[in-house]
């Protein structure tokens, strides 16, 4: 008489996992049928074909002798995908027709099976271990290659397993497994050393003084000048000036890089600043994120981190439009008929362009062969809505030869990074108390209370707003800036200095 088994594993929905029942029920006698229900995608509709060898070849008594086999996975109105449901359907199978008994209420199950038995390596595990820590599960049973990974949350015991039989053993007391260790996360947040440098970049220093301050505030930048002028350069030396990243960040990052098979196999843990560059030739799905069963895009794996979009204009326009919402709310909303999920795209963006489509509009040097018609063309592939929402507009220009040759070498990023940091410090203690971390995220609210002006402020500030055309949302990333450039000076109040300077990051003459 076999009786219905049920045992735990998890599904993950955006970043987010929830615990699913996986139950069991084999009825003897009669025709082999085996159904897996409970809105299970095709991947795990195929376990079956995996999980009945793998039982066989592991040498217990296979799903084909034991007639009618029903796998419910609960609750049924959540959608599950990926074949991390292998083994747990598998050890529910053993543990239905009496081959295998054990305590279930406390374990969590999450792994792929192969033909011959061996467990395999599944995306989204930290999710998983940080929900099931949540729930009061105390053991996690989850592939060998997964346990570095799962580490990282403390708390709850990491079972790595190689193979069906070796956990079939473990849970009968037969050969107990090792508890995979803990990881000692201060140790691997040692000092990251990028391969770029701001001293090894020649000249440039209006951009280099930008790029300090959007990295202090979060703001997003775009760099425009001819070919060759250190625009792609520049970009890749903006990770290097970035503060380290904390426990909190790391574990976000972390997160969407696991949900989209994209962790390193060397590193539990995201400890470096995501810095993603997608070629102009993009779709709007591969960057905003989606699918069937959306997974995070570019956006959101550049999160507390850099999004480098290289030649700007080149994108499709519907890939532009699509930045719209993420760069005012720091989140991507992907709605498709299945459901509505959102993904966190708290990035900073740094865009490059060229003036026109030669790349010598701006060149005092060179000839520009395009037409008027043209360059205005080209220019406006780039939105005002979009452009509104980028806060630093820099001017790069084509070093001379002097500079080029120059033996004298710029600040490091060390240097740069240690006022980043201190600026940074001061944007923590400001909004301890707040569900934000840098001044680029300050609504409208906290613009008025920690961004207080005085006289001489408010006046060159109505001159530039009348001057330039500014609209409401640039008024108030002007004062953003400002604020960002007086953390830097580590002075409290913003002074006319401070609008002066971030007024000169947002004027632009030819876009």
């Amino acid at each position: 008489m076999f009786v219905p088994s049920r045992v735990f594993s998890a599904a993950t929905i955006g970043l987010d996992s929830e615990v699913v029942e996986v139950e069991v029920d084999v009825l003897s006698g009669g025709l082999h049928q085996f159904t897996i229900v409970g809105l299970a995608d095709t991947s795990i509709k195929e376990s079956r074909d995996r999980v009945s060898s793998a039982i066989k070849n592991s040498g217990f008594k296979p799903p084909h002798q034991c007639g009618r086999i029903t796998v419910n996975l609960a609750p049924a109105d959540l959608p599950k995908i990926s074949p991390i449901y292998d083994l747990p359907i598998a050890i529910g199978f053993l543990t239905a027709t009496n081959q295998l008994d054990f305590d279930f209420s406390k374990k969590i199950f999450a792994g792929e099976l192969a033909l011959d038995g061996k467990v395999r390596a599944v995306q989204g595990i930290l999710p998983i271990a940080l929900m099931a820590k949540e729930k009061g599960f105390e053991e996690i049973y989850i592939p060998n290659e997964n346990a570095r990974e799962a580490s990282v949350v403390k708390g709850i015991k990491i079972i790595p397993i190689g193979s069906l039989f070796q956990i079939s053993n473990h849970l009968i007391g037969d050969e107990i497994v090792s508890e995979f260790p803990p990881a000692e996360i201060e140790d691997l947040f040692l000092d990251y050393k990028s391969e770029y440098d701001m001293a090894d970049v020649k000249g440039q220093q209006q951009a280099k003084r930008a790029l300090e301050i959007a990295a202090a505030g979060g703001h997003n930048i775009i760099l425009n000048g001819p070919p060759g002028s250190g625009k792609s350069m520049l970009a890749k030396t903006m990770v290097s000036i970035l503060p380290r990243l904390t426990m909190k960040e790391a574990l976000e990052a972390t997160k969407i890089f696991s949900i989209s098979g994209k962790l390193s196999k060397n590193n539990p843990l995201v400890l470096e600043r995501p810095f993603r560059s997608p070629h102009h030739s993009a779709s709007a799905v591969s960057l905003v994120g989606g699918g069937t069963y959306p997974r995070p895009g570019e956006i959101s794996l550049s999160h507390r981190g850099v999004l480098f979009l290289d030649e700007f204009a080149e994108f499709p326009k519907n890939v532009m439009e699509s930045l719209r919402q993420p760069l005012e709310d720091g989140v991507i909303t992907v709605s498709r008929a299945r459901g509505t999920l959102q993904f966190p795209a708290q990035f900073i963006l740094v865009a490059a362009m060229n003036p026109c489509p030669c790349g010598n509009a701006t060149d005092p040097g060179k000839l520009c062969s395009c037409t008027p018609a043209q360059i205005s063309k080209y220019q406006r592939k780039i939105s005002g809505p979009i452009l509104d929402r980028i806060d630093l507009q820099i001017e790069v220009p084509r070093l001379d030869f002097d500079k080029l040759d120059s033996e004298i070498k710029g600040e490091s990023s060390v240097s740069i990074r240690k006022k980043v940091e201190s600026a940074r410090k001061i944007q923590a203690d400001r909004f301890s108390n707040l569900p934000i971390i840098t001044n680029s995220e300050m609504g409208a609210k906290q613009v008025r209370k920690f961004c207080v002006l005085d006289d001489e402020c408010k006046s060159l500030l109505r001159s530039a707003v009348s001057s330039m055309g500014l609209s409401a949302r640039s008024y108030f990333r002007l004062i953003k800036i400002a604020r960002t450039i007086a953390d830097l000076d580590g002075i409290d109040d913003i002074k006319k200095g401070h609008i002066a300077e971030a007024v000169q990051y947002r004027f632009k003459t030819d876009l």
